[in-house]
């Protein structure tokens, strides 16, 4: 039995108040109010409501290691991304992995693998596999429906594996950026009740209006807090607060405790934002998560106080897992599951031969996942494309992973190189190679040095390489979360230093392939229009 004593945050009846909260046997077993001298606040602890943890390059164990640190006690997790290269096998990989730390991980059965048929994946989940983890007590939902063309266009494949989460009483998450009307109206009824993805507050307000929950995210690459939160005082009870991906070195820095932070900074009402941050999750997705109430599993956290949210300890099922600054959760032995099998490839295999004046150009927005489509000046030197550094206006492709196919063209805009390149094997979803560079030979060193490394993400110039080596599916690290997290922001470092204005330059890069999320994205087959969702012309005439 072990009694901690504080200012005691009481969500549902919104009140604080000096107590003791007292835990045997991993549950709370009385709460007391009581007078003493602590000025620190006992609370639920925090929960990620959307987040692929492979987009932090680490292992679940090695991520909670890092969670634990700002107060987050559990994840609703799609493994998508580990499942794009490995299937049902690297799904259960996430899931085996994370039982062995206290920490509470959700995990979602995968709904689009591949997420398009105009790319190539290492695996596929269909409406069987579906069938069969939704069976599975492990997993707590069906994850995002990226493929929402195919749930109002009545996709047969796309409705049974709705059918089998409804059948087995799981929420369904939804992706359905920029989706508004009937169109949103018809996705919802199809028994959607989630949406991560809007970007500007009228869409937010809509989707809210029809029934949906919306989820602020906050991300390392998509930031939407700015045009959402203004939402929440109104209507806290449907929404939540989520990360959707989040680099190694920006959770090092803080999770959902940031958000806490910087809501209460714009005056939203405390309880407010933690009934989002703390106790929403819990209610939506059915979760094994206590909120601060005699009986339940205690799940909370002291921290500092309710402005910063500064976390000194975290307890989950009563085990003090953070101790001011001192991380208890125990070491992973685990085995780097692969999926990569392409030869090096050759200068050559980059060039574009074309006469074309004009060509389609995606246009990256920072701190965002959507793109536009803008029409540019065409380079040619020896009757191939080329980057243009002047107008910023640089080659990119993506390569094949899982066999050798010639690589795919494209050219983008505000990357902002002047030297080398830059490439990962971080590309959703189907985690192909993706580089974007300022000449042909850069982008071919860039990416055969991912494919010597058989998965990371790299930088190259005339002076120097550097590798982070990615060996578990390509896209997460062996090591832990301060070694990871210090090689990537050195790594960022040095792409800023060749020239890139972008916020997160890597996690950009790795939504350029994203082909769900219009409006102009490159798969490994070639230039996409997300809003026909057909293939289109890099040369424009």
């Amino acid at each position: 039995m072990k009694t901690i004593a504080g200012n005691i945050v009481d969500i549902q009846n919104k009140r604080i108040y000096k107590g003791e909260v007292t835990i045997e046997a991993g549950k709370i077993v009385s709460i007391v109010e009581k007078e003493h001298n602590i000025n620190h606040y006992i609370l639920p602890g925090f929960i990620d409501a959307h987040i692929h943890i492979e987009s932090s390059m680490l292992v679940p164990s090695e991520f909670a290691k890092l969670a634990v640190q700002h107060g987050t006690i559990a994840t609703v997790s799609d493994p998508h991304e580990i499942a794009n290269v490995l299937g049902v096998k690297g799904v259960e990989f996430m899931i085996e992995n994370g039982k062995k730390t206290p920490f509470k991980f959700n995990f979602g059965a995968p709904s689009c693998l591949p997420a398009t048929n105009f790319e190539s994946a290492g695996a596929i989940i269909d409406a069987e596999d579906i069938k069969t983890l939704m069976e599975n007590p492990d997993i707590k939902y069906l994850a995002e429906m990226m493929n929402y063309p195919g749930v109002l266009f009545d996709d047969k494949e796309v409705l049974k594996k709705i059918a089998w989460a409804k059948h087995n009483n799981k929420p369904i998450d939804g992706h359905a950026p920029g989706l508004r009307g009937d169109d949103i109206t018809k996705y919802i009824a199809a028994g959607i009740s989630t949406d991560h993805e809007c970007f500007t507050y009228d869409e937010a307000l809509e989707k809210l209006k029809k029934g949906m929950k919306v989820l602020i995210r906050e991300g390392s690459a998509a930031k939407n807090f700015n045009a959402l939160i203004d939402l929440l005082p109104e209507h806290f009870e449907n929404m939540m607060f989520c990360s959707d991906d989040k680099h190694p070195d920006d959770l090092l820095l803080g999770h959902i405790n940031q958000l806490c932070a910087r809501a209460v900074a714009k005056k939203v009402d405390v309880f407010k934002v933690l009934q989002v941050a703390c106790v929403n999750p819990i209610k939506h997705y059915n979760l094994n998560v206590g909120t601060l109430k005699v009986g339940d599993t205690a799940d909370c956290i002291i921290v500092e106080d309710l402005k910063d949210f500064k976390t000194l300890q975290t307890f989950i099922n009563g085990e003090l897992v953070y101790d001011f600054g001192k991380v208890n959760i125990p070491n992973v032995v685990f085995e780097n599951l692969n999926n990569f099998d392409c030869d090096k490839k050759d200068v050559s295999d980059f060039r574009f031969e074309s006469s074309a004046k004009k060509i389609r150009v995606i246009e990256c927005q920072d701190c965002q996942l959507v793109t536009n489509e803008v029409i540019a000046d065409s380079l040619i030197e020896n009757g191939s494309l080329v980057s243009n550094t002047e107008t910023d206006v640089l080659k990119m492709t993506v390569v094949n992973r899982y066999k050798n196919e010639k690589p795919a063209i494209a050219f983008i805009k505000n990357f902002g190189l002047k030297e080398g390149a830059i490439a990962s094997s971080v590309g959703h979803d189907s985690h192909n190679i993706i580089a974007v560079g300022v000449s042909d030979e850069a982008i071919c060193k860039a990416v055969n040095a991912i494919i010597k490394a058989k998965g990371g993400i790299c930088a190259v110039n005339n002076s120097e390489e550097k590798t982070v080596a990615l060996p578990v599916a390509g896209i997460m690290s062996d090591k832990n979360g301060e070694t990871i997290g210090k090689q990537y922001a050195a790594l960022d470092a040095l792409a800023k230093q060749m020239g890139s204005t972008l916020n997160a330059p890597y996690m950009s890069l790795s939504f350029m392939a994203l082909l769900v999320i219009p409006a102009l994205k490159l798969s490994d087959k070639g230039l996409f229009n997300g809003q026909t969702f057909k293939f289109t012309d890099l040369e424009f005439n």
